[in-house]
């Protein structure tokens, strides 16, 4: 068991100032200062894995309102290489970026790659799957901060000893504890406090107990900030709520809170209702490879036949440069098939992403968040059947959805186009 401790230095590198709370619930509205930018909160961060969003420019991203991304450092220590990115400026120079970067630990491919993994106390010994000859990394926590040094994000993640998220026995309670201590050892090897923030990471997985003490024991450590892990990996929905609940009324009000691997839109509105201010998934930018697109009631599968002669946009609502100049009929002609296709539908994923936080910090100020997450469902769900999950999860925070009677509006799919990982 790890002993409590104040290891490591405060980072001035971070502020955190809460412009309004909702009445109702735990959802808040804040700007983080980070070295980079200033990042309105609650927030969607898309994921960059090897410093690039697949399909799109950094111009377009910040065209698009898009504040801070997200970047992988198993994948960045591997190729191109930390050496080559410090030498670069950092990642921000080396991908002309100039807006705000996360990146994680490399502790989720402990479960990604997990055939090619190797966990001890020391850290996660992986063979390379770009090597031919099966080179060996070690992963410590040491080595994921010293490549996060180099790499330069204004928020870096500690390494955490991840395991699946519905792991039970022995194993969830020496994951739980050697993450407390994989963090203070990333703390001791943190060069820049000055202007990178380490997050530490509350584990615990679906065991409330040991949840309950990891927040607790994450949060006798100097830091500015907290995420929550061991979620969004497969767990039921009524688990998944009930833990991200529990970590956030753990977790201190004056920080922010990120919950690790979100992005379905229904998840983001729970969350930020359960008092969540950060988010990143692949989800977005993942399911428009696969031709689908994010509309206010689910998706639109843009493969399926019915969309050959449909000359609409893809949403009414939306202004991207997609839906100002393209068609869902165009979109099927293409989905799946060319680069072109890809790269128009995830501008459009990224879009609604971007308004869909953006509507809530705005309800939020305006003290209209309970108002927003009743509109949002009724459109989501325009049968009023909503799932008793999301029910239960916004009664907790005193938000009691009331089915009203609704026009009819086109079925979308209610799940991922296809089964894809969105961690």
């Amino acid at each position: 068991m790890a002993l409590p401790s104040t290891s490591g230095t405060v980072s001035s590198a971070l502020t955190f100032n809460i412009l309004a709370c909702c009445n109702l619930s735990m959802a808040r509205t804040a700007v983080m200062g980070l070295p980079h930018y200033e990042v309105e909160t609650p927030v969607f961060m898309p994921v960059g894995t090897q410093g690039t969003l697949k399909g799109l420019l950094p111009e377009q991203l910040k065209a698009l309102d898009c504040q801070i991304i997200l970047g992988n450092t198993y994948h960045l220590g591997t190729r191109p290489g930390p050496e080559l990115i410090k030498k670069a400026g950092g990642l921000h120079k080396f991908m002309g970026w100039d807006r705000a970067l996360l990146t994680d630990s490399g502790g989720f491919q402990m479960v990604s790659l997990l055939t090619l993994a190797e966990i001890t106390e020391e850290g996660v010994k992986f063979k390379s799957p770009f090597d031919k000859d099966g080179e060996t990394l070690m992963l410590s926590p040491e080595h994921s901060i010293k490549i996060q040094n180099a790499i330069g994000a204004d928020i870096i993640m500690q390494l955490d000893d991840v395991i699946k998220t519905t792991s039970t026995g022995p194993r969830v309670e020496e994951a739980t504890y050697r993450t407390t201590r994989w963090l203070d050892r990333c703390l001791a090897a943190h060069e820049n406090p000055e202007s990178q923030n380490i997050f530490p990471i509350v584990q615990g997985v679906l065991d409330k107990q040991l949840r309950v003490e990891s927040a607790k024991q994450q949060m006798q450590r100097n830091v500015r900030g907290f995420a929550i892990g061991g979620l969004s990996g497969g767990e039921a929905k009524d688990d998944f709520w009930r833990m991200v609940h529990l970590s956030t009324t753990q977790l201190p009000r004056d920080k922010p809170r990120y919950v690790m691997g979100v992005g379905f839109a229904v998840d983001l509105v729970v969350c930020v209702a359960l008092g969540a201010d950060m988010f990143d998934c692949v989800f977005p930018t993942r399911t428009a490879r696969f031709g689908c697109a994010l509309v206010d009631n689910g998706q639109i599968n843009l493969k399926n036949k019915k969309y050959e002669q449909d000359y609409q946009p893809l949403a009414e609502n939306c202004d991207c440069s997609t839906c100002r100049h393209y068609t869902r009929a165009y979109l099927h002609s293409i989905a799946t098939q060319y680069p072109v296709s890809c790269h128009l539908l995830t501008v459009h994923n990224i879009a609604y992403q971007m308004r869909l936080m953006r509507g809530m910090r705005e309800s939020i100020k305006a003290g209209k968040f309970p108002e927003f997450v009743q509109d949002f469902m009724d459109k989501m769900y325009s049968d009023g059947q909503y799932p008793k999950w999301v029910i239960d999860a916004l009664s907790a925070v005193n938000i009691h959805l009331q089915t009203r009677p609704q026009e009819h509006t086109e079925t979308s799919n209610k799940k991922p186009c296809t089964e894809i990982s969105v961690s």
